[in-house]
């Protein structure tokens, strides 16, 4: 295998990849910041009548509890809507699934091993969430417990592993925060905008320009978060393989468990996963299928990482 194809998997490209991710949540969380303050600032301008600084200040604390909140609770809350439950290790597989994320967590140097779920559902699938890697779960499908095989099981299990070693599952959810936040404020504020109508004719034409500004940024908003998270996101997941791969040194068991993933998908009559759009991402392979994948596509497409990793 020639030299430079392991480049992108050396250690040291593996701590910087670490710091820019923590930098890319950083500015994330700032990019939302100022979008938050611009809403916010026309909201308060269209209904108090002037840029009031304590409505602006008001709703910057509610944001900043809203997302300090699902930013300690947020893993327990994606872990609870996806039916996620915990191991049950009188059940064989469960059990063997535990010493495979055990096994896994030793050798990626976690400080603690993740805490392991189980979703009942027949769709090949897997997640890990968590804000860092000493409060980090891992959860996958029944499906996927009995229809991969070890070698399979543990390229799965290796990329859920460095999501969680390269602070993936930070940015993720952020990304989960910040995308709900976001779509919860531009909802309200386009919703509201039916009261606005019912004002004098004068007051109307004052806060007219307000509200154009308001509208474009409640529409478009929603549609940066998410293609900030798609386009990084995308990477992660790229990382994620060439890292799972480092840990089990053997390619061939990630792509083949990818093989059987894009295999069950095709068929009309695949088991589907109840997730939203706002948790698609967190997945190892995308549950919610759109019209607009290209554009909005959180991973990339299962052929090329195939092609990837075999040609490893």
């Amino acid at each position: 295998m020639p030299s430079n194809e392991l480049q992108p998997v050396q250690r040291t490209t593996f701590e910087a990849e670490v710091s820019s991710n923590k930098r890319k949540s950083w500015a994330l969380v700032g990019i939302v910041f100022l979008v938050l303050t611009a809403l916010l600032y026309v909201i308060a301008a269209v209904y108090t009548g002037a840029s009031s600084i304590v409505f602006i200040i008001v709703g910057l604390l509610f944001s900043s509890a809203y997302v300090a909140v699902t930013y300690f609770y947020g893993d327990q809350i994606v872990l609870s809507t996806t039916g996620a439950k915990p191991i049950d290790e009188r059940n064989p597989k469960h059990l063997f699934l535990k010493n495979t994320v055990e096994n896994l967590a030793f050798a990626a140097r976690l400080p603690k091993t993740p805490d392991i779920y189980v979703i009942e559902s027949g769709a090949l699938n897997a997640f890990a969430t968590g804000r860092d890697p000493e409060h980090a779960s891992i959860a996958v499908t029944t499906g996927l417990l009995n229809t991969l095989d070890r070698n399979e099981l543990e390229g799965v299990i290796a990329h859920e592993m460095s999501h969680i070693s390269n602070y993936d599952i930070r940015f993720s959810l952020l990304v989960a925060i910040m995308v709900g936040l976001i779509a919860i404020l531009s909802h309200m504020f386009l919703r509201s905008l039916w009261y606005a109508g019912n004002g004098n004719s004068d007051r109307k034409g004052n806060v007219l320009p307000l509200i154009l500004i308001g509208v474009i940024l409640a529409i478009f908003a929603p549609i940066i978060v998410r293609l900030v998270q798609a386009a990084i996101s995308r990477k992660r997941e790229s990382l994620a393989d060439a890292s799972g791969v480092k840990l089990t040194r053997y390619p061939e068991g990630l792509a083949s468990a990818l093989e059987k993933i894009k295999t069950m998908e095709g068929r009309a009559d695949a088991p589907k996963l109840n997730v939203s759009e706002a948790e698609s991402h967190l997945f190892f392979s995308d549950p919610v299928k759109s019209h607009l994948d290209g554009l909005f596509a959180t991973h990339p497409p299962l052929e090329e990482r195939i092609k990837t990793l075999r040609a490893m």
